[in-house]
């Protein structure tokens, strides 16, 4: 592969090296002979599969990545039809290389027709983008839905409980019953709607400085005396971070949610002991591109929820923020779907890697860059 790229870039003293080259590329390119054996692997590749070149070069590609990997059947057939071949959202999972969705381009080496070379692209800005939009649609279909509801359902409900009750006194009692039984499914219809008004479009709150750390605190606080007081909990902060824009008591409930729901799932789990963790961090250099925003996201504050539970099901996981999609037992499902909401209107977006024993939500938010945001305090 580097007497291919030499040949392009030739030799001049001026030229930059290709070792240079493959190792300032942010992907990780692998190289494979016709064995199925590394050759080659620049520096992201050597992170990617955590080992150095030293390490994994003659090693076979099987024994890096699961035997019945679609990447395998890409290089096969790359080998066998000369031409390149791309796999989307290919899952790697191994407790070598953690937990991964990726993009695979897998192309047969002009100069050398056996050996195949692998580009792998992660999906993690890529699904952020994804997800950012999946949220807002489901967060417009679920405000459009709470609306309707609240007006079209409640009031015929209201004339239903009350034509029960009136008959309640004019039936034998053994048909009461029945009259009884209308009113407390009429009383349990109109507390599901009175959730789900949480919804639905409210006037525009006052955004304020909000230091984080003081959320999670009081998050922490109300968990450990209440629904996770048999647990561990852990705080692991980054001092530095600056404030959030934002509403205190809206940031309250959104985590407040997300470490409920990371109670639960250690609590099903076969830990010995349910253990959460929240944890904060400064990326730099986060800038989501989304259709409809001018400006590019910067999400440089990431607030991480971390339990040890069994994991979030992959047939739940396309649809996790969607409303009433729930695992719990009697569960409404609105919990994520409202954070989801909450989190879109303070500019954020949200995210999740799970696998057994490690389910994680990340929240990646704007900070207050200047005093001049707080002229524009109201809204999201």
């Amino acid at each position: 592969m580097l007497k291919a790229i030499k040949n392009t870039f030739g030799g001049g003293t001026d030229r930059p090296s290709v070792e240079s080259i493959m190792d300032s590329l942010p992907e990780p390119v692998i190289v494979v002979d016709g064995s199925g054996n590394v050759t080659f692997l620049n520096a992201a590749g050597q992170s990617f599969l955590q080992g150095s070149e030293a390490v994994l070069r003659g090693v076979n590609l099987q024994d890096l990545i699961p035997h019945d990997s679609p990447i395998l059947a890409a290089v096969d057939r790359a080998r066998r039809v000369g031409s390149s071949m791309t796999v989307h959202g290919v899952r790697l999972s191994t407790p070598r290389i953690g937990n991964h969705t990726v993009t695979v381009d897998a192309a047969p080496l002009t100069d050398r027709r056996d050996s195949v070379v692998i580009t792998i692209k992660e999906h993690s800005i890529a699904g952020k983008i994804d997800h950012a939009l999946t949220q807002r649609g489901a967060v417009r279909s679920v405000t459009a839905l709470a609306a309707m509801l609240a007006h079209e359902v409640k009031n015929p409900l209201s004339g239903i409980r009350g034509a029960a009750q009136l008959l309640e006194s004019m039936v034998p009692a053994e048909d009461r019953q029945l009259t009884k039984l209308i009113t407390e499914e009429t009383d349990r219809i109109v507390k599901l709607l009175d959730r789900m008004e949480i919804f639905s479009d409210r006037p525009n709150l006052e955004r304020s400085p909000v230091n984080i750390h003081e959320v999670l605190d009081r998050v922490l606080e109300i968990a450990r005396n209440g629904f996770a007081s048999g647990m561990r909990l852990v705080a692991s902060y980054d001092p530095s971070l600056p404030p959030v824009l934002g509403d205190r008591d809206q940031l309250v409930q959104i985590f407040l949610n997300l470490v409920k729901n990371a109670a639960e799932a250690a609590s099903d789990g076969e830990a010995p002991e349910g253990e959460i963790t929240v944890s904060t961090a400064y990326r730099h250099g986060i800038r989501l591109a989304v259709p409809g925003i001018e400006a590019r996201m910067h999400l440089p504050l990431v607030i991480s929820i971390r339990d040890n539970g069994p994991g979030i099901p992959d047939d739940l996981r396309p649809h996790l923020f969607e409303p009433f999609i729930t695992t719990k037992s009697g569960g409404s499902g609105l919990g994520l779907a409202l954070v989801a909401k909450l989190v879109s209107e303070h500019g954020g977006v949200i995210d999740f890697e799970s696998r057994p024993r490690r389910t994680q939500f990340n929240v990646m938010m704007p900070v207050l860059r200047d005093n001049a945001q707080l002229g524009g305090g109201k809204g999201g």
